[in-house]
């Protein structure tokens, strides 16, 4: 998972898009800045932890372990990104355009079942291990970013502000359109 994944459900569960923030309004840190400083963070905690994680799990060096975090990061963006493309490109055309609970477990399955065919062979390639090894691996890092999303984005929040997509509207204002 990545910041474009993580940034992906923020909007999927906030029903906001990055148009419809006032950064001028809203408090602390808003718009590009904010998803430039978020990702930086958010990729740097998560490729020192992984590094380690993977160099304990696997016995290899951090260095080792380290390049595989890195190349891991990268697909995950790129996939993000594709994948969400392909999906709202798919979201558009359906007769009806709320992301229900549905909807937003296909996204979550699809996203990280497509991202799991990628990195599967891949942490097989590069730890000389088999596929059903490679597979507990990416179950385990599943599990390391659902909880470090969860932890990440809640500090986040707190240290830098919500972003206006999270922000109460003043009494008597109708909220922006998506």
């Amino acid at each position: 998972m990545s910041f474009a994944d993580t940034y992906s459900e923020g909007m999927l569960f906030n029903n906001a898009s990055p148009s419809t923030a006032s950064s001028s309004t809203a408090p602390g840190l808003q718009g590009v800045r904010r998803r430039v400083v978020y990702v930086v963070l958010y990729e740097a905690i998560a490729i020192a932890v992984t590094t380690l994680g993977l160099a304990v799990f696997t016995g290899q060096g951090a260095g080792h372990a380290g390049v595989v975090s890195v190349m891991a990061s990268a697909i995950a963006i790129v996939w993000n990104v594709a994948f969400n493309w392909a999906f709202e490109r798919w979201e558009s055309r359906q007769a009806s355009r709320q992301r229900t609970v549905g909807r937003r477990v296909m996204h979550a399955i699809g996203f990280e079942g497509g991202l799991a065919c990628i990195l599967v062979p891949v942490l097989a390639w590069w730890f000389g291990v088999s596929l059903w090894q490679a597979l507990l691996m990416d179950l385990g890092l599943l599990v390391f970013f659902l909880v470090y999303t969860f932890v990440f984005n809640w500090g986040f929040d707190r240290v830098f502000g919500l972003p206006a997509s999270a922000l109460a509207t003043p009494a008597g204002t109708a909220p922006a359109a998506a």
